[in-house]
């Protein structure tokens, strides 16, 4: 059974950086396109960046771009996210998430995250 046990947040000032980790189990990591989602307090999730299985392409959503960078390492199965220039609007409980099936199943599939599959997230949380 997939599991995904996030780390690295915490508290800091605007304009700072973090680096956030996933470290994955249960799953054939390299096979599975990943996500990185966040809930802000009172809010809906927000997706924030998405890796392909072999680490080559990325996406981001438009408030965190060129801000935030995700990036895997498929031999110690750990998905990261670096973050920087960080705003108070920032401040969330970030989520990594797998997708719903393996890269090569070439479906839409291959690319929804998957939210049963996430951890407990990590809390990043950003003052002024």
């Amino acid at each position: 059974q997939a599991r995904l046990v996030e780390s690295g947040g915490g508290s800091v000032q605007a304009g700072g950086s973090l680096r956030l980790s996933c470290a994955a189990s249960g799953f054939t990591f390299s096979n599975y396109n990943m996500h990185w989602v966040r809930q802000a307090p009172g809010k809906g999730r927000e997706w924030v960046s998405r890796i392909n299985s072999g680490g080559t392409s990325t996406s981001y959503a438009d408030p965190v771009k060129g801000r935030f960078t995700i990036s895997r390492d498929n031999a110690k199965n750990t998905l990261y996210l670096q973050l920087n220039s960080l705003k108070t609007e920032d401040t969330a409980m970030y989520y990594c998430a797998k997708a719903k099936a393996p890269f090569y199943a070439y479906s839409s599939d291959a690319w929804s995250y998957d939210e049963a599959s996430w951890g407990q997230g990590t809390q990043v949380t950003v003052s002024s």
